[in-house]
């Protein structure tokens, strides 16, 4: 049964279920259309699936030239395995079906012989569904590929242009091939027989893109103030770094700007230095004048993509990874988040020579080293931008960052794959600090082997529990490394959520939310006390110096200090009408006086209490060191100090 005829035939003749029609599922044309016609939402995610494709060719650098800010031009070059006419015939006849993770993908040396999911030097392959190449529509609707494989004397040119797809009524068969485009095809002789790598070009990019890099919008909204009910004028923000903004003559426009261009680095400051200013400026930002620094506040159009583009991408982090900082110097406290049901988050203690990896046997950023990989846009080097240390002190009580670590290996025993999709394995951390910044990271990121394109949710997977400010003070990163891949949209920037290993990551990080929180209240609640009762001796300490000094002056320092004591005695007891309120003993001296009697009203709190008895206690010594206790009677030694109570209470209520 192949036509659509015959299978409506059958349809006809089927009388019930005993004789059901069976038939396969196709996809309509229309599909690969709408993947060439741009599924993509900004241009940085076009971008990104280029440079995945060079990681998975085992590039270990990536060099971008945008020809900022006017992009009338991108370039993307790679020094990977490059293309053989083989493998670029096989792209170009199949578009949506990768070679990668198949048999196909060994026979034309794009994976290791012995695994498909990966590439030939070892790196876990990012792409899979053989439309990366095509994100460019997204760009530009032709570019150019140059591309050489090492050995081969020859490098092959490809000339791409994509046809346009459109909803409107076309003639000819509904199911007819959909045509993606043009490809013009050649080989190039070159004397280095030994180089490799991919060259993308991309020329006449398409106006609403060179709009968006441009930051069309906020230069428009910065000229055009709207109105509000007031009367008043409303006048967007300049972004704090810019790349600068163009005439119709592709000039320089200082219009509403201080400066053609504001960037937080120097022109003669290396890729990684550069790099490292910009996030330092996020940082800087907080400290100064902006105590929530958001990313589409401070920086234009082009800076933002930068910043997400590093987000996403297999690189180091931009002063090292948080499993590879040492431990040694206590700048953190650590926990191990348990995989129990109910079960509470464990403090971790270390020893000097450990990483933070080696508390939980983690491995995630391990296999950076085997391979580097290195990007450069323009004159920056990207680095993920995400800092652990050295961090900005805050009022919190809580000095030190909290660390809660976790892993998880499930395999799903006794579930049938269709049921549970397969192994599970990812690592992950909360990293828990009174300021974020920018706000843009708080929340869980996703990484499926170092790739990202999802970046932070802040809701944490819709995290149901009232926890806004504490979640507003956690960032978190979870790096899978087995399984979760078919949750992937197609895009990759988002997750289907009902996928059975999506519903597993979102409540095992729901539960690793409430363990911290627990562990946070207590370690918070821990602090409290402590500078309560520092607090507290402080006070006491202040009081003792004052009577030690009362008693050195009056007395040379040979007079007795008396002890003061508060007792509960009922006023009523006939036994303690007997007791002086006041008596002395040659070898001590006490002064004792019924509680409720001297404190006739009640502090507003315990704390209150304490110290306002202390400070009694303090009083009542000075008067006796003095003598003036000695001149009155005990009733008006009572009154005399319920008076004073009283005037103290007024500041402990």
């Amino acid at each position: 049964m192949e036509t659509q005829a015959e299978i409506a035939d059958a349809i006809r003749q089927s009388t019930g279920p005993d004789l059901p029609v069976q038939t396969q599922l196709s996809t309509n044309q229309k599909v690969i259309a709408r993947v060439t016609d741009g599924i993509y939402r900004q241009p940085g995610s076009a971008l990104r699936e280029l440079i995945s494709n060079a990681y998975d060719a085992d590039a270990t650098r990536v060099t971008i030239k945008t020809d900022r800010p006017r992009f009338s031009s991108i370039l993307i070059e790679d020094d990977g395995l490059g293309m053989s006419p083989d493998v670029l015939a096989y792209l170009i006849k199949n578009i949506g079906g990768s070679a990668k993770r198949t048999g196909t993908g060994e026979s034309l040396g794009i994976t290791q012989d012995d695994d498909v999911s990966l590439s030939p030097s070892g790196r876990k392959l990012i792409g899979k569904l053989g439309i990366g190449i095509f994100s460019v529509s997204q760009l530009t609707r032709s570019f150019q590929i140059i591309t050489k494989v090492t050995g081969d004397a020859f490098r092959t040119v490809a000339i791409v242009k994509l046809n346009q797809f459109s909803e409107m009524p076309t003639e000819g068969p509904e199911d007819g091939e959909f045509q993606a485009g043009e490809v013009l095809l050649w080989r190039e002789y070159t004397p280095d027989i030994n180089d490799h790598g991919t060259t993308i070009v991309l020329t006449q990019i398409r106006p609403q893109t060179r709009g968006t890099l441009q930051s069309t919008n906020i230069w428009e909204a910065v000229d055009n103030p709207i109105e509000t009910e007031e009367g008043s004028l409303a006048t967007a923000f300049v972004p704090q770094y810019h790349i600068g903004r163009l005439d119709d003559n592709s000039d320089f426009l200082t219009k509403g700007v201080k400066e053609l261009q504001a960037l937080p680095w120097k022109d003669d400051d290396s890729p990684s230095e550069a790099f490292s200013k910009l996030v330092g400026s996020v940082w800087a930002s907080l400290v100064t004048d902006n105590p929530n620094p958001k990313l589409d506040v401070m920086f234009d159009n082009y800076l933002q993509m930068i910043w997400e583009l590093s987000l996403a991408l297999p690189i180091p982090y931009v002063e090292g990874h948080l499993f590879d900082e040492p431990v040694a110097d206590d700048w953190a406290d650590f926990f191990a988040l348990s995989n129990e049901p109910k079960g509470g988050a464990r403090p971790l203690h270390t020893s000097s020579g450990d990483k933070v990896r080696d508390l939980l046997e983690l491995r995630n950023g391990l296999d950076v080293t085997l391979l580097p990989f290195t990007v450069y846009i323009d004159d920056l080097e990207l680095r993920r931008p995400i800092r652990f240390r050295n961090l900005p002190v805050s009022s919190h009580a809580l000095k030190k960052p909290l660390v809660f670590l976790g892993k998880i290996e499930e395999h799903f025993v006794g579930l049938p794959i269709t049921f549970s999709a397969g192994p599970l394995a990812f690592e992950a951390y909360f990293y828990w600090t009174p300021k974020i910044a920018p706000v843009d990271h708080r929340g869980a990121l996703i990484r499926i082997h170092g790739a990202s394109g999802s970046l932070f949710d802040h809701t944490f997977f819709r995290y149901q529990v009232s926890e806004q400010t504490r979640l507003r003070q956690i960032t978190c990163e979870i790096f899978v490394s087995q399984g979760l891949e078919p949750a992937l949209n197609i895009d990759r920037e988002a997750f289907n959520t009902a996928h059975p290993h999506m519903v597993y990551i979102i409540k095992w990080v729901h539960s690793a939310l409430r363990q911290l929180a627990t562990a946070q209240k207590r370690a918070a609640q821990v602090i409290r006390e402590e500078s309560r009762q520092q607090a507290r001796q402080q006070v006491s300490d202040a009081l003792q110096l004052i009577v030690e000094t009362a008693n050195r002056e009056h007395t040379s320092g040979e007079g007795a200090v008396p002890d003061v004591v508060f007792t509960d005695t009922s006023r009523e007891s006939s036994s303690a009408k007997q007791i002086p309120l006041s008596f002395t003993i040659e070898s001590n001296a006490q002064h004792s006086y019924e509680r409720r009697a001297i404190f006739a009203s009640e502090s507003s709190s315990k704390q209150a209490a304490d110290k306002h008895e202390k400070s009694m206690r303090a009083i009542i010594q000075v008067l006796s060191i003095y003598g003036v206790l000695e001149q009155l009677a005990p009733m008006e030694q009572e009154n005399m100090l319920r008076a004073i109570a009283d005037i103290l209470r007024t500041e402990y209520v």
